[in-house]
């Protein structure tokens, strides 16, 4: 488990990405069967996502200012933001938001809502501090599928004592995923320059809004916003 809950920024991050921010969401507590009444409020969530965006097509949202944010950093990776894919599938085509841990599913809920990329890890499954960095290029983990991948030269990357946990371009890594079972989490923002520092906030503010109702028993350990 961390030693603490927080995040070191490595001075590297702070020169190369001037004005980016970064986030971490730590919840304890939250073991068990969810409410019963938060299939209902994801119900709601989606019929509110699709009357939001009534009437937008894929360029409009790719217009939305975050994910014109995330459009600028991957495209220097020759990628596309997934979360604009997401967005688009279920706010365009009234396609159900997939269907996971509730943990998991209160994080799909909070990315749509506010595109913003975040990674979710069992807190268990960590191991010492986490760190925010970029890549060199010569650093490598298991991404969620089960593969082995490569960091690409510049990405932002957090790691743990044991290794690379996540990065922007790859995902989240299959040692700390969260699973059905567990009942403490840890959730980090990744948000290239021009998100802003509030937005971040304002995002883990509504992931934690999203986890009560799924566990109203579950403890806030940290809510906290680096750089911005």
């Amino acid at each position: 488990m961390p030693d603490s809950y927080d995040l070191a920024i490595s001075a590297e991050w702070q020169t190369r990405y001037p004005g980016a921010a970064a986030g971490l969401l730590a919840v304890t507590g939250a073991g068990g069967p969810a409410s019963p009444g938060f299939a209902a409020r994801v119900d709601r969530f989606e019929a509110g996502l699709q009357a939001r965006f009534a009437g937008y097509d894929r360029a409009a949202l790719a217009a939305l200012s975050a994910l014109q944010a995330y459009r600028d950093y991957y495209k220097r990776f020759k990628k596309t933001y997934h979360v604009l894919l997401q967005l688009e599938s279920v706010a365009l085509k009234d396609r159900p938001l997939p269907r996971a841990a509730p943990l998991v599913e209160a994080m799909f809920m909070a990315e749509l809502q506010n595109q913003l990329l975040t990674a979710g890890h069992d807190l268990a499954a960590l191991q010492g501090g986490l760190r925010l960095g970029v890549a060199a290029g010569d650093e490598s983990y298991t991404t969620f599928s089960g593969e082995p991948q490569a960091l690409k030269p510049g990405d932002m990357f957090i790691s743990d004592a044991a290794g690379v946990i996540s990065s922007i371009i790859y995902g989240p890594d299959q040692r700390t995923r969260i699973q059905p079972g567990t009942q403490a989490a840890v959730y980090t923002v990744y948000a290239p320059p021009g998100i802003g520092a509030q937005a971040v906030h304002s995002h883990l503010e509504d992931m934690h809004d999203f986890i009560l109702a799924a566990f109203p028993q579950a403890r806030l350990a940290q809510l906290k916003v680096y750089g911005g």
